[in-house]
C-alpha cells in the first residue's frame, strides 16, 4: 500500500450521547490534511475533514462519499467535471466514480460514508 501524506484517524472518537464538537477538533489539528472518524450511525460513519491541499485521485467500488463543507471552499474534481463547493454545500460521489478532493484554502468538511470504506480509495 502506498505511504500517503494525509493523518487518517479511524478511530471513533464520541460515543452515542457524546457532545461532538468540531471545533474543538479543529483547534487541536496541526495537520494540512486531517481526517477523523468522529461517530458511528448505523452502518455509517460521519468523518471531518480540515483540509488543505489536494488528495490523489482515487474511486471507491463498493461506497458512496457525501462531501459538506462547514467553512472554505472544497472543490470536488471528477473526470469531467468539478463541482466547488462553500459553506453549507455538499454533493455526493457515487461508487465507482474516480474523484479527488482540493482546497486552495483550510477547508473544513463533514463526510458521510460507510464505515468500512478505505479512504484512500480501493
Amino acid at each position: 500500500m502506498p505511504d500517503f501524506p494525509y493523518e487518517t484517524r479511524l478511530d471513533v472518537l464520541h460515543g452515542p450521547l457524546e457532545l461532538v464538537d468540531v471545533n474543538a477538533v479543529d483547534a487541536a489539528n496541526t495537520h494540512p490534511w486531517f481526517n477523523q472518524t468522529l461517530c458511528v450511525v448505523n452502518d455509517a460513519c460521519v468523518r471531518v475533514g480540515i483540509v488543505q491541499g489536494e488528495y490523489h485521485w482515487h474511486k471507491h467500488d463498493e461506497d458512496d462519499e457525501f462531501f459538506f463543507v462547514l467553512s472554505g471552499l472544497l472543490y470536488v474534481d471528477l473526470e469531467d467535471k468539478t463541482f466547488a463547493l462553500g459553506p453549507n454545500q455538499g454533493v455526493t460521489v457515487p461508487k465507482g466514480v474516480v474523484h479527488r478532493t482540493r482546497a486552495d484554502v483550510k477547508t473544513v468538511m463533514l463526510m458521510v460514508e460507510n464505515k468500512g470504506i478505505v479512504p484512500t480509495g480501493d
